[in-house]
C-alpha cells in the first residue's frame, strides 16, 4: 500500500494541467462527483459542485475517462489540449447488465431463465452483520428469515420452498466462483459471517432448473452466487472508510403477569392450590425479562483501497464489527480481510484474478435459554436474597432437582459460553484466450476454503441449571474443523456463425470438490472437592465427501430474438454406492425477444418484452451423512452396555442403512416473461412455476429382526411445489437532480407432499412432529402442505370463548374427545400463501431516504407460550410459576396443548428500514462525505399475539427477540 501510495504522489507531479467543466447533455448543467481519470493510470479526480475538474496527466497524449451513475462513460484523447469540457449522456443500458451466471456472464436481455440479480445500490441498510440481511425481501421466490435478534445470528433461505423433508432445504452458495459447504464448524452460528457485507458487489438468485443445473447435484434448492467488489483496468486510486455506529433495543416483551397478579390470581384459586402454598409467595414485582435486556451500542469499521497500475488493479479491505447482544453476556466481536488483484498480460489475452479472504470472530453466546426462564419464574420473588448457596441470587429450593424454575438473571451471568472463529477462503482464476482458435478461451478456477471453531461452555457448580443429582457444574469443550478444496476447469467458445445473425456460446467442463470434516467434545462434572464422583462425556468425528462433475452448456442465438440454451450436468458422489454414484442433470431453455420483431420494433412505449420457457432436472446430495449408503456400527452409550465375562462393557451396534440410496431429484417447469415500458421507466417479470421432487428421502418402518433398528432411511417421497412471481420496478421521477424508483415483488407459493411410503396406505396418518408430554402438533401428510398443524377443533361458548377440553368428534366414533389423532384435523401451516417486498429509493440532489417493507400473508404459527399456560400449574411442586398472559383469555385450568385456538393468523407487515442520507462532494476538492441516518426493525404490523409473528418453522416457545436499532453512519471517500 505504501508503494502504491508514493506511486499515486510520483504520478501527480507531472507538469500538464487539464482542467474543465462536466455537464448534461441535455440539460446542460454541471455535475459533480463525476469520475476523471487517466485511462491505464491511477491518476484521478472528481468534479466540484459547479462540475469542474483538474487533473495533472503524465502526457499530452494521454486519454481521459469521464464516468458517473447513470450516465454512458466517455473517454476524450488530450492531443495537448489543456481545456476540456464534456457532455454526459444518460444511459439508456441500464436492462443490457451483465448478470453472474454458472460458469460465466451473460447480458440481462439475453437471459433464458428465472434469475433474480441484486446490487449493491439496492441493498438493504442497517446494522447489517450478516450478507444474508442484505437480501432481505428484495427478490420474488426468495424467503430469507433471521433466525434470532442474537449478535452474529444466522438466517434460513428458501428459495420457491422447501424440496425435501430430511436433507438440506438451503441453497447452493457459491462466493466469487466457489461452491461453499453448507455445514457450518462448532461456534460458528453463521456460514457467510466471515464475508464483509460491505465486500459485495452483487447477489445473484438461481431459481429454476435451466439456470441452476449446470450445478447438478447440489442445485434442488436455488442456487446464490455472490460476487464481491473488484477494481477495473484504469481504475483510480480511491481509499474509503465507512464507521456505523448503533443503539439497539427490545422493541417489547412477552406479556406475563406482575407479581401483584399473581397474588391475586393465587388467593382468587386457594381451594385450587391450598392455602398452604400461598406462604410461598413472595412480596416484590419483579420484572424479569426486563433485568436480562439492555440498551446495546454496536459499531462497524470499514476500511477499502482501490485502484490500478499500469496492469494490476487491485482491491483491499479490512473490516471490525463490535455487536453487543440486547440481551446480557452476548456479544460478537469479528476482523475480516480481503484483498484482490486481478492483473492482465499479453496484451489483454491472459486475465489472473486472486481473491483471498480470511475472518476471525469471537462469539459470546450467553444463555438464550434464560429467556424462557424469565417468563416463567415467580415475579413475587427478588433477584437477589443473599443466598450463600448460590452467590446471593435468589433460588428456589428445589431448583437442583430439575424442578423449580432457576433464577433468570443467574441463569444468564453465570454462564461461560464462548468461541473462536477462524476462517479462510482463497481462489486463483486464470482466463486465457487461446490465440489459434478466435472466441475459444480457457478457465481455471483453483480454491480453498479453511474453517475452524473451537470454545467452551461452561458452568460453575453452583449454577442452577446444572444442579442435576450428584453432578455439579459443567465443564465443556469442543472444537472442529471444516476443508473444502476445488478444482474447476472449462473452455468457453464464443463466435457469431455468419448465417442470420446466428450466435454460439459453448462451455465445456470438469469440476472436482473434496470435503473434510472433522470435531470432538469433552464435556465433565466440575470437582467440588476430591471425594465427589467425576463424570466426563467424549465424542469425536471425522468425515469427507467427493464429487466430480463433468458440465457443460450452449447458447444459440437466432437473429439475436430467438435465443436457444441447453445444459448438462454429469456428477459422482462418494456419499452413493457404485450403481448409483452417477446421476445425470439436463435443462433446455427458450426465449423470444418479442420487441426485436418487427410489429414491435418501432413501438416506442414498449422498451422491453421477452417470452420465456424452461424445463429442467436438478438434485440433492446434502443428506447430513456422508456414508448412507454404507454399513456403520456405532459405540453404545453408557446405561447400554451389555454383560460381558461379568462385566458390562461397551458393544458396537449396527445402524439401518440402505445400499441402493441414491439423489432427490426435483424437475422444474418454467414459463416466464419480461416487460418493460417508457424506455424501461416501468419494467418487470412474471414468471409462472412448478417444482417436483422425487425420490424424496423418507423415514419408513422396516421388518423387526432385519436390523437392531426398526426404521431406515430411503428413497420413497415425493413433493411438489406450484406457484407464480411478480418483480416490478417503476421510475416516476427521472432528472438530474431527483429521482424516484419503486420496487415490488410478489410470490405465490403451495407446497404438497404428494408420496410418502413405498405403497399407498389410505389408513397411514402421516409423519407426526412433537412429543407425548405436550402433543404432537404438525404432521407431514400426502395430500397437505409439509408440517401442517394437526391439531384438535375447538369449541367456543355463545361469548365466542373456548370451552376447556370440548373439541368437535371428528372420527364419528363418539364419547370423549381427548386430543387422540382421530379426532385431530389439519388446520393451516406455517408457510404464508403470499409474500411482498416493497421498497422506494428518492433522491433530490445530494439527499436520498430510502425504505424497504414486506408483507407475509396467510402463514400461522402455533403460540406454544400460550398453549403451556393453564391455572394448575401456576404451582408445581413447592415453586410458583408464571404465564403469559393470554391465560386470561382462555382461563383454561388444564393445559390444552393440542386446541386449534392456539394456532394464530401471524400474517405481518414489516418496515425493515428506513434510511435518510447526505451526500458532501469534494470537500477540500478531495474528500467525499456521506452522512446517514438508519432506523432498522422500524415497525410491525400483525394481529399474532406473541412477541413476533416471524418465527422460523411456524412453533413458537420464545427467542432472543428482534431489536430496534438506531443507526448513524459516516463514510469518507479519498
Amino acid at each position: 500500500m505504501l508503494t502504491l501510495l508514493i506511486y499515486q504522489g510520483l504520478a501527480f507531479g507531472q507538469g500538464l494541467t487539464v482542467t474543465g467543466t462536466v455537464t448534461d447533455a441535455a440539460t446542460k448543467e454541471p455535475l459533480p462527483g463525476v469520475s476523471v481519470f487517466v485511462k491505464g493510470t491511477t491518476i484521478g479526480t472528481t468534479t466540484d459542485l459547479a462540475g469542474k475538474y483538474s487533473i495533472k496527466p503524465q502526457s499530452a497524449n494521454d486519454v481521459l475517462v469521464f464516468s458517473f451513475v447513470g450516465y454512458e462513460t466517455f473517454e476524450a484523447p488530450i492531443n495537448g489540449r489543456s481545456t476540456i469540457d464534456v457532455e454526459l449522456v444518460v444511459s439508456t443500458k441500464v436492462i443490457d447488465e451483465v448478470v453472474v451466471i454458472g460458469y460465466g456472464t451473460v447480458k440481462k436481455t439475453d437471459l433464458t431463465a428465472s434469475v433474480a440479480s441484486v446490487s449493491s445500490k439496492d441493498f438493504n441498510k442497517g446494522a447489517i452483520t450478516s450478507p444474508q440481511e442484505l437480501l432481505v425481501g428484495k427478490a420474488a421466490g426468495v424467503v430469507i428469515t433471521t433466525s434470532s435478534g442474537a449478535p452474529g445470528s444466522g438466517a434460513t433461505i428458501r428459495i420457491r420452498g422447501g424440496s425435501s423433508l430430511n436433507a438440506s432445504n438451503d441453497p447452493l452458495l457459491i462466493i466469487d466462483g466457489v461452491p461453499i459447504d453448507n455445514n457450518n464448524v462448532s461456534g460458528s452460528s453463521n456460514l457467510l459471517s466471515f464475508l464483509n457485507p460491505n465486500d459485495i458487489e452483487t447477489v445473484t438468485i438461481l431459481k429454476d432448473a435451466a439456470s441452476a443445473s449446470i450445478y447438478g447435484s447440489r442445485a434442488s434448492n436455488g442456487v446464490i452466487l455472490i460476487t464481491t467488489k473488484k477494481a477495473k483496468e484504469g481504475s483510480p486510486f480511491r481509499v474509503s472508510y465507512n464507521v456505523n455506529t448503533s443503539l439497539s433495543s427490545a422493541i417489547k416483551f412477552i406479556d406475563v403477569y406482575s407479581g401483584d397478579e399473581i397474588r391475586q390470581i393465587a388467593y382468587a384459586n386457594r381451594d385450587l392450590y391450598g392455602a398452604d402454598k400461598l406462604l410461598l409467595l413472595g412480596s416484590e414485582n419483579t420484572n424479569w425479562q426486563k433485568e436480562l435486556f439492555r440498551t446495546a451500542f454496536s459499531q462497524d469499521h470499514s476500511i477499502a483501497v482501490s485502484g490500478s497500475t499500469k496492469f494490476l488493479p487491485y482491491q483491499a479491505t479490512i473490516g471490525y464489527t463490535n455487536q453487543s447482544g440486547i440481551m446480557k453476556n452476548t456479544d460478537m466481536q469479528r476482523a475480516t480481510g480481503s484483498i484482490t488483484l486481478n492483473p492482465s498480460f499479453l496484451n489483454n489475452t491472459l486475465n489472473i484474478t486472486v481473491n483471498a479472504k480470511g475472518m476471525s470472530t469471537k462469539h459470546n453466546f450467553g444463555d438464550e435459554g434464560a429467556l424462557g426462564s424469565a417468563l416463567n419464574m415467580d415475579p413475587t420473588q427478588p433477584i437477589y436474597d443473599g443466598n450463600e448457596l448460590s452467590k446471593g441470587y435468589y433460588q428456589w429450593e428445589n431448583y437442583g432437582a430439575n424442578l423449580g424454575t432457576p433464577n433468570p438473571v443467574q441463569q444468564l451471568m453465570d454462564v461461560d459460553n464462548k468461541s473462536d472463529v477462524v476462517r479462510f477462503m482463497g481462489n486463483f482464476q486464470v482466463n486465457y484466450k487461446l490465440p489459434f482458435i478466435e472466441g475459444l478461451q480457457a478457465n481455471l478456477n483453483m480454491a480453498t476454503d479453511y474453517n475452524k471453531g473451537e470454545g467452551h461452555n461452561n458452568r460453575p457448580y453452583y449454577s442452577p441449571n446444572t444442579l442435576r443429582g450428584q453432578y455439579l457444574g459443567r465443564l465443556n469443550d469442543y472444537s472442529s474443523t471444516n476443508k473444502n478444496n476445488l478444482l474447476d476447469f472449462y473452455l468457453n467458445y464464443n463466435t457469431e456463425l455468419g448465417f442470420l445473425s446466428s450466435k454460439l456460446d459453448a462451455t465445456a467442463g470438469y469440476s472436482w470438490q473434496h470435503f473434510e470434516r472433522e470435531g470432538d467434545s469433552f464435556t465433565r462434572s466440575q470437582l467440588v472437592t476430591p471425594s465427589w464422583p467425576y463424570k466426563e462425556e467424549k465424542s469425536s468425528y471425522i468425515t469427507e465427501n467427493y464429487l466430480v462433475s463433468f458440465f457443460g452448456r450452449v447458447n444459440y442465438s437466432i437473429l439475436d430474438r430467438y435465443l436457444l440454451t441447453a445444459t448438462v450436468r454429469y456428477d459422482g458422489s462418494s456419499r452413493f454406492a457404485e450403481g448409483n454414484r452417477w446421476g445425470l442433470f439436463p435443462s433446455a431453455a427458450f426465449a423470444w425477444k418479442i420487441k426485436e420483431e418487427s410489429f414491435l420494433k418501432n413501438v416506442d412505449l414498449i422498451s422491453d418484452l421477452k417470452f420465456r420457457l424452461s424445463w429442467g432436472v436438478t438434485g440433492q446430495q446434502d443428506i447430513f451423512n456422508d456414508y448412507p449408503a454404507q454399513a456403520r456400527y456405532i459405540a453404545s452409550s453408557e446405561g447400554s452396555y451389555y454383560p460381558i465375562d461379568g462385566e458390562f462393557r461397551p458393544t458396537l451396534r449396527p445402524n439401518a442403512y440402505d445400499p441402493d440410496i441414491k439423489w432427490e431429484e426435483t424437475t422444474t417447469q418454467n414459463v416466464g416473461i419480461d416487460f418493460g415500458f417508457m424506455n424501461n421507466r416501468i419494467n418487470g417479470s412474471f414468471d409462472l412455476y412448478k417444482r417436483e421432487t422425487k425420490d424424496m428421502l423418507n423415514v419408513v418402518d422396516i421388518p423387526s429382526g432385519s436390523n437392531f433398528s426398526n426404521v431406515l432411511l430411503t428413497n420413497v417421497g415425493s413433493l411438489e411445489n406450484k406457484g407464480f412471481e411478480v418483480a416490478l420496478n417503476v421510475v416516476p421521477v427521472s432528472t438530474k437532480d431527483m429521482n424516484l424508483t419503486i420496487g415490488f415483488n410478489l410470490t405465490y407459493n403451495k407446497n404438497k407432499i404428494t408420496k410418502l411410503l413405498m405403497s399407498d396406505d389410505p389408513s397411514f396418518i402421516g409423519i407426526l412432529y412433537g412429543d407425548a408430554f405436550t402433543g404432537q402438533k404438525q404432521v407431514t401428510r400426502v395430500g397437505y402442505p409439509a408440517y401442517s398443524f394437526f391439531v384438535n377443533k375447538q369449541v367456543y361458548d355463545a361469548n365466542g370463548n373456548p370451552i376447556e377440553g370440548l373439541y368437535v368428534d371428528l372420527s364419528g366414533e363418539g364419547g370423549v374427545v381427548n386430543g387422540d389423532n382421530a379426532d385431530k384435523y389439519i388446520y393451516h401451516n406455517p408457510s404464508p400463501d403470499y409474500l411482498m417486498g416493497f421498497n422506494i429509493r428518492f433522491s433530490y440532489k445530494n439527499f436520498d431516504i430510502s425504505t424497504s417493507s414486506r408483507a407475509s400473508i396467510g402463514n400461522y404459527v402455533y403460540n406454544g407460550l400460550a398453549a403451556g399456560a393453564s391455572y394448575d400449574q401456576m404451582y408445581q411442586i413447592g415453586y410458583w410459576k408464571n404465564f403469559t398472559t393470554q391465560l386470561s383469555d382462555t382461563r383454561f385450568v388444564k393445559r390444552q396443548f393440542t386446541s386449534d385456538y392456539f394456532v394464530e393468523n401471524a400474517s405481518f407487515l414489516k418496515v425493515d428500514h428506513i434510511t435518510a442520507g447526505y451526500n458532501f462532494n469534494n470537500i477540500l476538492n478531495k474528500v467525499n462525505l456521506r452522512v446517514s441516518f438508519t432506523v432498522q426493525n422500524a415497525l410491525t404490523f400483525t394481529k399474532y399475539k406473541g412477541i413476533d409473528p416471524e418465527v422460523n418453522g411456524g412453533v413458537d416457545y420464545s427467542f432472543y427477540p428482534r431489536p430496534r436499532t438506531f443507526m448513524l453512519g459516516l463514510g469518507f471517500t479519498f
